[in-house]
């Protein structure tokens, strides 16, 4: 294994780079190692990999590390021979990493909401700050209904993987969030899209 993937299998953006690792048979070539850790108790061992201590963190072999969920995904989908996940140019590219891009930030604030409502004190939890998170999130999911469900029906890419590991992670951490009742259509393609082996063998 010439790869080091620091990762925790609770983070939707870890998931995300193992998801890729599975589709595209690199899952052996490269050692996934589970990090515990919170933004209040960093991981030494990524901190001197990655200077800003957040994980995913890919270490090639030759020691050089690479951070953030797209630009691993983008390293990644350069290693393999099976079609890329990501369009290597055009506009076709542009779209599906701007879809991608918009996962992530769902990704994001669904994250600060599991810190915010699980870290902070009860007392010190700021509802409005918390109710424009979800908002977020339900207009993101609402503009890929209206405007994006055909795009995710199509190949499983970049933004297809980001889309079922965001609502893997809703699944897992806001259990409570009624999402499918707002998203019928990509409710049913979720249903679909989580039986993949890639999905199934990372789930949270």
């Amino acid at each position: 294994m010439s790869m080091i993937l620091y990762h925790t299998p609770a983070s939707p953006f870890g998931r995300k780079v193992v998801v890729m690792l599975h589709e595209t048979d690199l899952i052996e070539q490269v050692e996934v190692e589970i990090v515990q850790q919170t933004p209040l108790n960093p991981n030494r061992d990524v901190l001197d990999t990655n200077p800003a201590g957040k994980i995913p963190a890919l270490r090639l072999a030759d020691g050089t590390c690479l951070h953030d969920s797209r630009v691993i995904l983008d390293y990644l989908d350069t290693l393999h021979a099976r079609t890329p996940l990501i369009p290597r140019q055009g506009p076709e590219r542009w779209r599906r990493l701007t879809l991608a891009s918009l996962c992530d930030a769902m990704m994001e604030a669904a994250v600060q909401i599991r810190y915010e409502s699980f870290m902070r004190p009860p007392g010190m939890q700021w509802k409005l700050w918390l109710d424009n998170q979800q908002e977020k999130i339900a207009r993101a999911l609402d503009y890929f209904e209206r405007e994006a469900i055909a795009e995710l029906e199509g190949e499983f890419d970049v933004a297809s993987l980001g889309m079922a590991c965001l609502l893997g992670y809703l699944d897992f951490r806001i259990p409570t969030w009624a999402w499918r009742s707002d998203c019928p259509r990509i409710a049913a393609w979720y249903a679909r899209t989580g039986e993949r082996p890639s999905l199934q063998a990372t789930r949270p």
